[in-house]
């Protein structure tokens, strides 16, 4: 008999969850995020990507013709532990071959898991309702992922997790269950094998093609994925959706499911490129997605009619090659080169996995027929009377810059409100109207403020100067913790990133000028001052600009509107003041707030009692070297 602790089923559930939050958290976010991170997710990202499919392929089918791994709780703990490996080998510093064999690996180790566990999956869930256990499993594992706090979290920390579950799941398999017979209520003779493949390659593609699309449209991002409400309401529509299928599946529902969540992805897709549609497509999405995903593990573990462990497991090995990895292939390369779902291929797509459902119910289900009949009608009327966006026009750099700024995230760190009465007019300029905030679709105040505000960076900072931040920050902004983002120049994406920050400003900053114009350091600044940290300062915020050498000068000296100085060995071209209290309140103020015109950059950032070291120690250098 079997042991009464895996008899409850949970463990099953366990194993189904863990397998869903690493394929979706870790491999289709995470590691793709990581990728960027390290500039690799540029004309490498579609090699590397091939690689973790042609390594799930190939292990997808190998799995179930391995004879010298009889055991399969020893394939599962393989392959969670490669899944966990290659989880942490992602937070190494990769190169393009490293990255490739990384992915291979991610691939390899999802095939094996993905196919052993569904093949064996009735010894872990127990005989007691074992695809409403699928259906837990799978609503917990999109329920997780949707949680606000992993899915924004850093690609580290959610690679961290996604290895955490991973080794759990090698735990759960720590005790050897007995094979179990298939479930007698779950038995389907009625749903073939080439059907159930179609239907999901079908049902994955429509799924990938959407994904990929509303990943790499700001827009449709920011109303379906970014902020908790909508993850929330994902995560529930996820849990619930799962648990229907489930409970349909029991009843032998399957061809209902499976055309439930044609009519859900279906319907996503043709709202998909109207922008002003994107709340009901991000509704109809995860339904669509959760329903097929319970079907496409409950399918070949217990719906099959395989006579064989083995011929279930080789039935497993295909619809995950085919319909869970190359159609999934397909649908992003659809998503990438068309940036929309064809009406076309969703007619093409629901007659896959409608017409064997039709034929099914049209010799004894008349009254199915009609209310089916009268389902699509009232869709294809509801469709009819939608309001179409307009053709699609030219974007301005501008505007592409503006989508490159949501799609990279930048919102995380930047603001672009300028608080009124507090010191952020003095640094970042005068705050814009309520009513411009209101007008931006969607607003970009930001999340939070690790970095400078950029409402009115376009009047405080140059284009150079903009590119050369972009594309290594620490080295012209000493210390900075923003990341790098040099591959965006690989393409057109960092010049339109650059044209929508310089485009960032009110144009009416005569008033703030002003007032840093009256600005003066505070006599304790003065008494505190340290030409040391002057120097040090100087070393990590100027000199890479203003000595002879200096990594930026020599990088782009021919792009500068006019080449600057060496401030060790001077002169000082802007101080015109004979005095030298004159000169130094001047220069204080130069290195304060930049030179308005030139791509001097100010160091807003910096305290008076810094402004007032680093002022002191060149002006100490110029005197000592006249």
């Amino acid at each position: 008999m079997p042991d009464r602790r895996c008899s409850s089923g949970w463990r099953g559930v366990a194993l189904v969850a863990v397998t869903y939050v690493y394929f979706l958290i870790f491999a289709q976010f995470a590691f793709i995020s990581r990728l960027a991170e390290l500039n690799l997710a540029g004309t490498s990202l579609n090699i590397i990507m091939g690689a973790m499919a042609a390594g799930g392929i190939l292990l997808s089918l190998i799995a179930p013709r391995v004879a010298f791994m009889p055991s399969h709780t020893l394939r599962l703990r393989i392959a969670f532990a490669a899944c966990a490996a290659a989880a942490l080998l992602c937070l190494l510093p990769l190169s393009v071959f490293s990255a490739v064999a990384v992915a291979c690996l991610i691939g390899g180790a999802l095939g094996l898991l993905t196919v052993t566990l569904v093949t064996h999956l009735g010894a872990w869930t127990g005989d007691r309702n074992p695809i409403l256990k699928v259906g837990f499993g799978t609503g917990i594992g999109y329920f997780v992922c949707n949680v606000p706090s992993l899915f924004t979290a850093t690609p580290q920390v959610q690679a961290v997790v996604a290895a955490a579950l991973c080794l759990l799941g090698v735990g759960l398999t720590f005790h050897k269950p007995e094979e179990a017979a298939p479930h007698p209520q779950t038995q389907s003779t009625r749903f073939s094998f080439l059907r159930a493949l179609a239907a999901f390659a079908a049902l994955v593609w429509l799924d990938s093609a959407a994904f990929f699309i509303i990943q790499h449209s700001p827009e449709l991002k920011a109303d379906t994925w970014l902020g908790s409400m909508h993850l929330w309401t994902n995560a529930y529509l996820h849990l619930g959706a799962a648990i229907a299928a489930a409970l349909l599946l029991q009843r032998h529902r399957a061809s209902f499911v499976l055309s439930a969540a044609f009519a859900a992805l279906g319907f996503a897709c043709l709202l998909l490129p109207n922008p002003a549609l994107a709340l009901p497509a991000s509704l109809f999405y995860p339904i669509g997605v959760s329903l097929y995903s319970v079907a496409l593990v409950a399918y070949p573990s217990f719906l099959t009619s395989a006579a064989s462990t083995r011929e279930r497991g080789i039935q497993a090995g295909w619809i995950y090659a085919v319909a869970g990895w190359t159609a999934s292939v397909f649908g992003i390369g659809m998503g990438q080169n068309l940036g929309h779902v064809p009406t076309a291929f969703v007619a093409a797509a629901g007659t896959v996995v409608l017409l064997p459902a039709f034929i099914q119910f049209s010799q004894c289900r008349t009254r199915e027929i009609a209310v089916l009949a009268i389902a699509l009608a009232i869709a294809f009327a509801i469709y009819g009377v939608l309001p179409r966006s307009p053709a699609p026009t030219q974007l301005s750099a501008i505007e592409r810059g503006r989508r490159v700024y949501i799609s990279e995230g930048c919102i995380h760190c930047h603001s672009q409100y300028v608080r009124p009465n507090s010191p952020d007019v003095l640094m970042w300029g005068p705050t814009e109207p309520m009513q411009w905030i209101h007008a931006q679709q969607p607003p970009l105040i930001g999340n939070r403020r690790q970095g400078p505000d950029l409402v009115q960076i376009g009047a405080r900072r140059s284009q150079l100067w903009l590119k050369a931040h972009l594309i290594d920050p620490s080295e012209v902004s000493g210390g900075s913790v923003m990341p790098p983002f040099a591959f965006l120049f690989r393409d057109q994406r960092g010049d339109d990133l650059v044209a929508y920050l310089v485009n960032l400003h009110s144009g009416d900053m005569q008033k703030q000028i002003a007032e840093q114009q009256s600005w003066k350091f505070s006599e304790s600044a003065v008494a505190h001052a340290d030409p040391a940290e002057g120097e040090s300062l100087y070393q990590h915020q100027c000199a890479t600009c203003h000595n002879a050498k200096g990594r930026t000068l020599l990088q782009y000296q021919s792009q500068f509107r006019q080449k600057p100085n060496d401030l060790i060995t001077g002169p000082f071209k802007y101080l015109l003041s004979a005095s030298l209290a004159d000169r130094s309140a001047q220069l204080a103020r130069i290195c304060k707030f930049g030179i308005p015109g030139t791509d001097m950059p100010g160091h807003e950032y910096l305290s008076d009692q810094q402004i007032t070291s680093l002022t002191l120690f060149l002006t100490q250098r110029s005197s000592t070297h006249p």
